[in-house]
């Protein structure tokens, strides 16, 4: 992938920006913290993969805009692309895929973001993580790789590797294991049913030949039973006729019993009846009373009732010419009520005024006041906006005079510790001289073991792959030896056919058939003794060659802190000659620097417009505690102002709610006496002799009332005075029919006497019959149960017949089956070997572990350059468990320096940042000599700040050393040293309108 053009729109830190970076190779993004160095190459991996720094999507948008989006051109292979991506606040992301052609731009976006992005990644043939841990250095992320697991270290090789189509095919390859293991079950599961189906034949048949047999002992007892049902049921039937004749003779029974009761009732009420006639006819005197009592409260209620008329005339006449006066004094009062209301409220409005014009003296002064401290913050606030912009100047003065001091301040201590450390470098050359050539013997000696150690090494991958191939064979030969196996095990069986032509064997044919694949299967037994003997042998060899290999690798620990020591020595032998002249001038540099802070002789300009101020600020005497004073004085006496005005107008309104005052007073006086003169008219007169009428007439409601509920309570005697003549008139009657019903009642009582002897006479003769319904019952049920029984034979008898005709069937396809299973566990063998193999510790292993020495010997010849050979990288692919009983694969990075192995964690931010810059650039340099992935873009983004002035030159060179690998390489820093160092250079510098991009030469 190599960039060619990018737009950006609101993304991050830039409202509108663009950039061409055709012709570019090795180029500079420069500018101060926060200027967006970065932001621009987040821009890049954002259009390609929608991912960024950002925590939210909606983070990447400018501050205060609705969208952001990015275009990006980039070339790949021998097309161009366009990428256009852009995000809305309230939309969500659009993508847009394009290619360039002869006739312009060709769409290729997919139907959604998710397809879009998923053609994009096959174009670049590269993904998000595995971008930012190989091409791009990113900001605070360098160590990225090594501080990931060794798990996750091993993953990114592979995903940079492309050995996902070998997870592909191994997936592919557990797939087809999967089903041939499910396939095999269900086959085992149906053989060992269809087994354990044949093994019920002979039982079968013996279950069928018992169920005949107790079928026909089934029938015989069936047979008696049902003769002596006959007879339990005769004597049901005549048991039965007596039940009927008793329920008949009981009905007639209950019939009397019946007639009986309600004779017995109807004689119970005429008694009753009897006696309360009897009763009554004993109080015929107090009756008469009561009658009396009655007619003279009925001839009262009369009376009354007439003088009631007269009461309700009289009150009509009175309500009518009450309304009649009301109408004619209605209007008077009511201007009275409403002078009354509105004299009040005239004099409660009197009186707040009142309370209001007391203040009259303390309110003007006060205002008074208010009127001065007014005056006097105008005065104030005309100075504020003159003084205001003055001050602001003054404070940002100050700021820009305290910045200059700290950076000359900054600048001495610089300079001071790089003079110390010149001075740590000097030494005694003849004495580096001669330990130079030390460390240059010992050097040679262990290449050579080193050399050794290969070879060594190589004969063991040699012996290992013969253990590989010796294992296979002996796999093939146990995999025949099982399948004659299973061949002889089918000639075992009586009807046994040829294995290869499928034909019935003679006894002679099976033997000879037998022998051979007995002689076979001892060939392969013999092989499989040979092939352990040499696995033994070789076995024995391999460790022989570790510990050979271990003791050269113990020599060669000594190899590393060599090649530092000599890299150490080369650099202090180099940098003594120049130590003397660069502490001179530190020495009169420092002395400069300091003469201008004694004398405050820096920022002149600065000092002068900050005097001009101040003379300025003191002519105007501006002051803001007294500002601040004034207005709190004006803010507490403003209430003057405002009471002064209220005071103006209650005065006015006084003099008003005076004048009201006398006119509602003298109209009040008119109204009372026009109200006086209305109660002498006519209507009055009339209305006053209408009430001397009712009061002569004396009617009372409330007597009228008492009247009429005594009249109510004795209206009782009337009944009773009627009920005691029907007693005289029907006394004989009622004796007559008293007598009747008790000759009846003496009749029905001797039919039922009958009635129960012909009841019990029946009883005794159903008794004599001896029948138990019972044993009947038990009868019918065995009878049933047995038939039931006998069905179930049958129905048993059908079952066998058939399971028998399907066992017969069944033993034709058995050894079919077997054979079939066979085959398929054989698939399942052949995809779980395949699965292993294309698996992570399977081929893709061995391509990464051919990878890392490459990656190593790369990784140490830049870190080497970066050091002065003082660091030295190691990968490390397999490691002893903790209890020590074997080893696991890993991928461990192990760092060494003049000291010895420490870990990762242990080393400074200088040095650990060279030691990720190397690997990393180490990683994208084979990529980039990798046909299959053709990387070509590399990002540098800072990490250089960690580094003093040799260590930022050897960077630099690294840099310029791979810059023919790639055909565009971008570093990002602030460092003024480092940026200057390139001929080309991206001035990042962030305004107002956002950060804007510059491109000198």
């Amino acid at each position: 992938m190599i960039p060619k053009h990018i737009s950006l729109k609101n993304f991050l830190s830039y409202r509108e920006a663009s950039l061409d970076f055709s012709g570019l190779h090795v180029v500079c993004v420069a500018g101060p913290n926060g200027a967006g160095k970065s932001s621009l190459l987040e821009a890049i991996a954002w259009a390609l993969w929608g991912q960024s720094r950002a925590a939210a999507d909606d983070d990447i948008i400018h501050q205060g805009a609705l969208e952001a989006s990015v275009s990006f051109q980039f070339q790949q292979g021998d097309h161009t692309y366009r990428v256009i991506r852009s995000r809305h606040r309230s939309q969500g992301t659009s993508l847009e895929f394009q290619v360039y052609t002869e006739a312009g731009w060709r769409v290729l976006t997919q139907r959604g973001v998710r397809a879009t992005q998923a053609l994009l990644c096959r174009h670049l043939r590269l993904d998000y993580e595995t971008f930012i841990n190989s091409a791009y250095l990113r900001q605070g992320r360098a160590d990225d790789f090594m501080l990931k697991r060794p798990g996750d270290r091993k993953q990114i090789l592979a995903d940079l590797l492309k050995l996902n189509h070998y997870d592909q095919l191994a997936e592919r390859a557990r797939d087809q294991a999967r089903q041939a293991k499910v396939e095999a079950s269900l086959r085992q599961t149906q053989l060992d049913e269809l087994v354990a189906t044949l093994a019920d034949y002979e039982p079968t048949l013996q279950r069928q030949a018992e169920l005949q047999q107790a079928l026909h002992e089934l029938d015989q007892q069936q047979g008696g039973d049902r003769d002596r049902l006959l007879q339990l049921r005769s004597l049901e039937q005549r048991h039965r006729d007596y039940e009927q004749q008793l329920q008949m003779q009981r009905q007639q029974q209950g019939h009397l019993v019946a007639l009986l009761q309600q004779t017995d009732t109807n004689l119970a009420a005429l008694s009753a009846e009897q006696r309360q006639r009897e009763h009554l006819l004993a109080q015929a005197t107090a009756i008469e009373a009561g009658l009396a009592e009655l007619l003279a409260l009925e001839a009262q209620d009369t009376q009354l009732n007439q003088q009631f008329v007269q009461y309700q005339t009289l009150q009509a006449q009175r309500q009518t010419l009450e309304a009649t006066w009301q109408a004619h004094s209605q209007h008077t009062r009511n201007r009275l009520n409403q002078a009354q209301v509105q004299l009040a409220a005239v004099e409660a409005q009197l009186a707040d005024r009142a309370e209001l014009l007391a203040q009259a003296e303390a309110i003007a002064a006060s205002r008074e006041q208010f009127l001065v401290a007014r005056a006097r913050l105008q005065h104030l606030d005309a100075l504020q906006l003159q003084a205001e912009p003055l001050q602001q100047r003054r404070r940002q003065l100050e700021g820009e005079l305290r910045q200059a001091q700290t950076h000359l301040q900054t600048r001495l201590e610089e300079l001071t510790a790089s003079a110390q450390q010149l001075q740590q470098h000097q030494g005694d050359r003849s004495e580096l001289v001669a330990t130079a050539q030390a460390v240059s013997n010992t050097l040679s000696y262990l290449e050579q073991r080193r050399a050794y150690q290969e070879q060594v090494r190589e004969k063991g991958l040699e012996r290992r792959s013969f253990m590989e191939v010796l294992q296979a064979n002996q796999r093939r030969c146990e995999t025949q030896i099982a399948q004659i196996g299973h061949k002889l095990g089918l000639l075992i069986q009586p009807e046994a056919t040829c294995p290869l032509c499928d034909r019935p064997l003679t006894a002679h044919h099976r033997t000879v058939v037998e022998q051979r694949h007995r002689q076979q299967q001892q060939e392969l037994q013999e092989e499989i003794w040979v092939i352990r003997e040499q696995l033994s042998a070789s076995e024995r060899e391999i460790q022989v060659l570790r510990q050979e290999y271990r003791a050269v690798e113990a020599e060669l620990e000594a190899y590393v802190p060599a090649l530092q020591k000599q890299g150490q020595l080369t650099a202090q032998m180099a940098s003594q000659a120049t130590v003397q002249e660069q502490l001179q001038a530190l020495a009169t540099e420092q002395q400069r620097l300091g003469q201008r802070l004694a004398d405050n002789q820096y920022a002149l300009d600065l000092r002068t417009e900050l005097r001009h101020l101040d003379e300025t600020l003191a002519q105007l005497a501006y002051d803001d505690r007294d500002h601040a004073l004034v207005r709190g004085q004006v803010d507490r006496l403003r209430w003057a102002e405002i009471k002064h005005r209220e005071l103006v107008q209650g005065q006015r309104r006084q003099q008003q709610l005076t004048q009201r005052q006398q006119r509602l007073e003298a109209e009040l006086t008119r109204l009372e006496a026009e109200l006086a003169q209305l109660r002498q008219s006519e209507p009055g007169q009339a209305l006053a002799a209408v009430q001397t009428a009712i009061d002569a007439l004396d009617y009372s409601i409330e007597d009228h009332q008492q009247v009429r509920q005594a009249l109510q309570a004795a209206q009782i005697w009337r009944q009773r005075h009627h009920d005691l003549n029907q007693a005289h008139q029907h006394q004989a009657d009622r004796k007559a029919q008293l007598a009747l019903l008790q000759a009846q009642q003496q009749q029905q009582r001797q039919e039922l006497a009958q009635l129960d002897e012909a009841i019990l006479a029946l009883e005794t003769e159903r008794q004599a019959l001896a029948y138990r319904p019972a044993e009947l019952a038990e009868l019918e049920g065995a009878i049933a149960a047995r038939q039931q029984r006998r069905d179930a034979m049958l129905a048993q008898l059908g079952a066998l017949d058939q399971a028998r005709q399907h066992l017969e069937a069944l033993q034709q396809g058995l050894a079919q089956k077997q054979q079939e299973l066979a085959a398929v566990r054989q698939r399942q063998r052949v995809y779980q070997e395949l699965a292993q193999a294309f698996g992570r510790n399977g081929i893709q292993a061995l391509m990464i572990e051919n990878l890392l020495p490459h990656l190593e010997a790369e990784t140490n010849h830049l870190l080497g350059r970066l050091s002065a050979h003082q660091l030295h990288v190691r990968f490390v692919t397999q490691r002893a468990t903790k209890r020590g009983q074997g080893v696991i694969d890993t991928l461990d990075i192990l760092i060494a320096d003049a000291h010895g192995t420490r870990p990762y964690e242990t080393y400074s931010g200088g040095e650990a940042f060279r030691v990720n810059f190397a690997l990393r650039l180490a990683l994208a340099r084979l990529l980039a000599q990798r046909s299959g992935l053709a990387l070509q873009l590399l990002i540098i983004d800072e990490g250089f700040g960690s580094q003093d002035q040799q260590g930022c030159d050897r960077l630099i060179a690294a840099i310029n050393a791979i810059a023919p690998d790639f055909a565009c390489i971008l570093t990002v820093t602030h460092i003024p040293h480092f940026r200057a160092a390139f001929q080309t250079r991206i001035d990042v510098v962030k305004t107002t309108d956002g950060s804007q991009l510059t491109l000198s030469a």
